[in-house]
């Protein structure tokens, strides 16, 4: 490419609109991690506790395994990924590449997970269960870590641009509430039950949860693939006053000496917290607590996500007129509404009508939260995308190994099955309280002037030393 055309393709980036194909495709990119997720939190603990017939705590170990797993995997991919390796695979891009590795280590675990044991009878001892599917888990774990860290990296790659940026955030937030309704509509179709049969999960449907992970895994490889062949890396050469003057990079001591690394490391851990524990706890609260039939693990899922879909389109222009922290703080009181609703909920009219509210008020809440962490993070990150990818990392590995710890100890003091109000109180207080822990760390982070400013001031000197 002659210095001329990368001028051009510079100058586009900095002052064009981004095409309508980059948006959708984009968004695609992160399909296959967003309907793995979705069954991993949704029924991970059901398939484990319901099905296999796992205690709590050996189902909770299992999760925890893998949520370690992908926090190692993140700041790894993160490191790696920020590297400008001289290898012919790295042609593909320096993110592409390992979005390409973790696709396919994704594609040929996952539906290990939700299968039964090959080769294990009845008598198997459980520890050869648990080392069997921890295998598979750490896998798929490294595999889904890597897809992450490579998509979220390319957001500040794809455009300077605070609005884009935030567009492209909230297109991609739109695709996991897409993928998440589709996963619990196809849970619901496979899982629903004939009306007046008051069916509940059982050994008996492990058939049926392949089904769901083979469905599901089969659009989101097509996803995968569009994504692919339409995001392009922008490829700078080395030594070049290009890559002197755009392409700044943040030394790792410099990144740790930042007091709001650690504040909004706070904001993303207990956003993701908050959204993890409402997917993983949400079906067992209304199997235990509220005593629902099987097709509610899928129905009731999908109004939340519904609602978040719903929500998740206006918070650009929200976040345009109010700034990210209202915003933030908006979706974390919806949130917290939701939280203290379930605490008092009980009797017919509140299972067979009113918690459909209660779940849009937590899908609402999630959306606008997620979206504004991911803009704050990417805040944080600024001009210097070439430690984009490490920084996410950092975040992720903060999200992964609480998110795994929280659930394994929620799991284990769950002693006693007859404390059927155990999950209401999950649902309120530990799901509450992540999101109040948010909420908090966004009022003490300090609104940095230069946010704006820096990205504006080194775009248009990227553009003028250039030219020059």
């Amino acid at each position: 490419m002659s210095s001329k055309e990368k001028l051009n393709e510079i100058v586009f980036t900095v002052r064009k609109k981004l095409p309508l194909k980059i948006y959708f495709a984009y968004g695609m990119g992160h399909v296959l991690n967003d309907v793995c997720a979705a069954i991993w939190f949704s029924y991970l603990l059901v398939y484990f506790q319901l099905v296999l017939k796992f205690s709590n705590n050996q189902a909770g170990v299992l999760l925890l395994i893998g949520q370690v797993a992908d926090a190692v995997a993140t700041p790894f991919v993160g490191y790696h990924s920020d590297k400008d390796y001289d290898c012919f695979f790295y042609r593909f891009g320096k993110r592409k590449i390992w979005y390409f590795i973790g696709t396919i280590c994704v594609i040929v675990t996952f539906p290990f997970i939700f299968s039964p044991c090959v080769g294990c009878r009845t008598q198997t001892a459980t520890v050869v269960h648990m080392v069997y599917y921890s295998i598979f888990i750490i896998i798929f774990q490294f595999g889904w870590a890597a897809v992450q860290i490579s998509h979220m990296a390319l957001i500040p790659e794809i455009t300077p641009r605070e609005n884009q940026r935030t567009k492209l955030a909230a297109i991609r937030n739109g695709a996991t509430v897409f993928a998440s309704i589709f996963v619990y509509l196809v849970a619901w179709g496979v899982l629903r039950v004939t009306e007046g049969t008051e069916s509940t999960i059982s050994p008996d449907d492990i058939g049926k949860f392949r089904v769901i992970v083979w469905s599901v895994m089969c659009f989101g490889i097509v996803c995968s693939i569009i994504f692919f062949l339409n995001i392009r890396e922008l490829k700078i050469q080395k030594n070049t006053a290009l890559s002197e003057e755009s392409m700044k990079k943040s030394k790792t001591m410099d990144i740790f000496k930042n007091v709001n690394l650690y504040l909004v490391g706070v904001v993303y851990m207990s956003s993701r917290l908050f959204l993890n524990l409402t997917q993983v706890f949400l079906s067992l609260y209304l199997v235990e607590t509220l005593g629902m039939v099987a097709s509610a693990l899928a129905l009731v899922p999908l109004a939340m996500y519904i609602a978040s879909f719903i929500a998740a389109i206006p918070v650009g222009m929200i976040t345009k007129h109010v700034g990210r922290k209202v915003t933030y703080i908006l979706g974390a009181v919806l949130g917290i509404v939701g939280c203290i609703w379930i605490h008092w909920g009980y009797g017919d009219i509140y299972v067979t009508y009113l918690i459909f509210v209660v779940v849009a008020l937590l899908g609402s809440g999630t959306a606008i939260v997620m979206i504004s962490s991911l803009d704050i993070t990417t805040d944080l990150i600024g001009t210097k995308t070439n430690s984009g990818a490490f920084i996410y990392g950092i975040m992720s590995f903060l999200d992964k190994l609480t998110n795994g710890i929280a659930i394994e100890l929620i799991q284990y003091f769950h002693g006693s099955k007859t404390n059927i109000n155990y999950y209401r109180d999950v649902m309120t207080y530990a799901t509450g309280g992540a999101v109040l822990l948010g909420s908090t760390a966004v009022i003490i982070i300090k609104n940095r002037k230069s946010y704006k400013e820096e990205n504006q001031e080194e775009t248009d000197s990227r553009v003028i030393h250039t030219i020059t």
